[in-house]
């Protein structure tokens, strides 16, 4: 019986065809015309006018940092609970990471706590759409704008996710996405910045590129960085761009498939999930107790199924061991989650191994 991964990439032939194409025409590999479709395309998608692609979705956090002067003895709010990026890119531009416990509805940031670590030394609010779920985004930049903060979405568990039909990533001066292998559309590793101020995307257009304002000119107006794209990449995301309603749409019925057969497990529970918004990038579970997660994901491993347990609280990591403060939520839900195969690649059969496993797991112990 075959194993079923966690989690695969998805490349066609179309993506194969297209980079056999780009080759045989010569092209430079380096960033260049498929950069500039690739970009325009993703500004397409969620509506901003303005998109950069760069090397990784953490650089890009690093860049939008950079790009709103955001550094020393600056402080960003950043959720206790997300992939460490969030926070690593706080460090490497220079500013101190602020954690603040999440939300256990929606496990994003807690905005009432937010508001309560907020000290003059405050300038980003770092909000992380986790699996494509947010809470009221309009509280949200409120909360930014009535105490003079640089809103950054770290967008990358949520491209086609949206709020109110408008899509996460375009409410602050930044959204960032990640393209990395497990993300909904791949390009092995990149990220990109959407924003609509022409300014803010000027200064990113020159900080991931040495902070020169030309290409090729070796004069540098600003502090930058390497973090350019590649032709070769860009190739493989646009054709993926085109792919990226169906898979939107393969997402939510993997879902819906999920919970339809999961729901009536006493001992898991789902959270809260408006599919009509939002895109679940991984399907996630939440077991009652850490010692009940554990214990499953050592079984369906067993059974040649693949999960993998959510993020740990930032806190709780070595780096960020230093922080203190009751971070409650954050502390549950890592030690509580779990995320089931969640690839585009699975098929309704799949889906019935996988609960069939659970069911028994829970049926035997």
């Amino acid at each position: 019986m075959k194993r079923i991964n966690q989690i695969e990439p998805w490349i066609g032939k179309e993506e194969k065809e297209a980079m056999a194409e780009y080759l045989d025409s010569g092209g430079w590999l380096t960033e260049h015309k498929k950069t500039r479709e690739f970009e325009q395309s993703i500004a397409n998608y969620v509506g901003s006018r303005y998109a950069s692609v760069v090397s990784n979705g953490t650089i890009s956090l690093v860049i939008a940092l950079m790009a709103l002067d955001v550094g020393k003895e600056d402080e960003v709010i950043v959720p206790d609970y997300t992939m460490i990026a969030s926070a690593n890119a706080v460090v490497i531009a220079g500013a101190k990471p602020i954690l603040v416990d999440i939300d256990p509805l929606n496990l994003c940031l807690d905005l009432e706590l937010a508001i309560e670590a907020i000290t003059s030394k405050t300038r980003a609010i770092m909000f992380v759409s986790i699996n494509g779920r947010c809470p009221d985004m309009e509280k949200v930049v409120a909360l930014a704008n009535k105490y003079n903060l640089c809103l950054i979405e770290d967008a990358a568990q949520s491209l086609g996710s949206r709020y109110k039909g408008k899509h996460l990533g375009t409410f602050g001066r930044f959204g960032s996405f990640s393209f990395s292998v497990p993300k909904i559309i791949t390009t092995g590793q990149g990220g990109a910045l959407v924003t609509d101020d022409e300014e803010l995307f000027s200064r990113v257009s020159k900080i991931k590129d040495f902070g020169r304002p030309k290409a090729g000119l070796d004069y540098h107006e600003t502090m930058g960085l390497n973090a350019k794209f590649t032709d070769l990449q860009a190739v493989i995301g646009f054709e993926q761009m085109k792919k990226l309603d169906w898979r939107v749409k393969k997402k939510k019925e993997i879902y819906t498939l999920y919970y339809d057969r999961l729901q009536n497990i006493e001992r898991i529970e789902f959270i809260d999930t408006n599919l009509e918004d939002c895109v679940p990038w991984f399907i996630d579970i939440l077991a009652n107790e850490a010692e009940t997660r554990n214990n499953l994901a050592k079984f369906l491993d067993e059974k040649d199924i693949g999960v993998r347990p959510f993020y740990p609280a930032i806190h709780t990591q070595p780096p960020y061991s230093y922080i203190k403060g009751d971070f409650r939520n954050s502390e549950s839900i890592s030690q509580r989650g779990l995320w089931l195969p969640s690839s585009s690649f699975l098929t309704n059969e799949d889906i019935e191994r996988v609960c069939d496993c659970i069911r028994s797991y829970f049926r035997n112990n």
